[in-house]
């Protein structure tokens, strides 16, 4: 038994799916908003609200297996309910949509779903996105993200030893694209923190996932689940968590607009982090990023 439907797709009585308020949520709108210092702490109350988002009435479906219409609708679902926490509280600065899929990814409940966090704070992490891309901005008038894409789809190099002269990396022009849509981009990071790890991008500059239109939201549908595909064709039932990067709000956020853009990044479990890289803050991949891209590109999904 589930608390109370917020909002359900297409009928509540036929829903396929709904919002419910966390039983065991992580903030909640019943706390008072207020922070507290004591020392060299600093906290603040666990003000916010966390819901979750039933993604299927089909108990244990996996992403890769949804229809890209179902997608389409969940996304559409994530946007409207995302505008509508920040537009009922002002002290809400950041709203965030993650999915835990398995346990070693955090899932808690069986049946697949994801979650809405909404909190008086931007986490630390945007916050640094948010920066460096500005700091990015400012220094060559250009955003990091689409300066990323491009270098993605148009740049090459040979990477020569200084002494011998041997060829010691080679970068093919779209040797980290997995695919690209008419709208979006899925690309696999140079340098990141799990092996198969991959990141959708709009192909255009847009900070807000809020203003993202239908047509938009359809064609991210159609690679999220192409992607998905890819994934479990080659590392086959895997573990993840996906979560939507989007630009917090607020007047003081304003001067990141054309610095910054939305994206998905999707992180699949497949090992557990070691000492090292705990207390080195250093990953290691047993798999090269040309590779990881390669074989997700060339996965036969159709």
């Amino acid at each position: 038994k589930t608390p109370p439907t917020l909002i359900s797709w297409p009928s509540e009585d036929e829903w396929q799916i709904r919002i419910v308020e966390n039983l065991f949520p992580v903030l909640s709108d019943r706390q008072i908003s207020q922070n507290l210092s004591f020392g060299l702490q600093h906290v603040i109350d666990g003000y916010g609200r966390h819901e979750v988002v039933i993604d299927h009435d089909n108990h244990s479906i996996h992403v890769d297996h949804m229809s890209q219409e179902h997608l389409y609708a969940l996304f559409k679902i994530y946007r409207d309910r995302m505008q509508v926490l920040y537009d009922s509280d002002a002290r809400i600065k950041y709203v965030l949509v993650f999915k835990n899929f398995g346990p070693a990814a955090g899932a808690s409940i069986a049946h697949t779903h994801s979650q809405i966090v909404a909190m008086p704070v931007v986490p630390e992490n945007v916050a640094n996105e948010l920066e460096h891309a500005h700091a990015h901005y400012e220094k060559y008038n250009q955003n990091i993200f689409s300066h990323l894409v491009d270098e993605a789809l148009t740049f090459e190099a040979t990477i020569y030893d200084r002494e011998s002269g041997e060829v010691r990396r080679k970068i093919d022009v779209g040797q980290y694209v997995i695919e690209k849509t008419k709208r979006f981009i899925a690309i696999k990071p140079f340098a990141s923190r799990f092996e198969w790890e991959v990141q959708i991008f709009p192909l255009f500059s847009q900070a807000d996932y809020l203003e993202c239109s239908d047509d938009d939201l359809e064609d991210f549908a159609l690679l999220v689940k192409r992607t998905m595909m890819r994934l479990n064709k080659v590392i086959g039932g895997a573990q993840y968590n996906y979560f939507l990067h989007s630009i917090p709000h607020g007047d003081e956020f304003k001067k990141h607009k054309d610095s910054y853009i939305w994206h998905l990044e999707i992180c699949p479990r497949t090992s557990i982090p070691t000492g090292f890289e705990l207390g080195s803050g250093l990953f290691v991949s047993t798999v090269s990023p040309e590779d990881a891209a390669k074989q997700l590109r060339e996965a036969s999904i159709n």
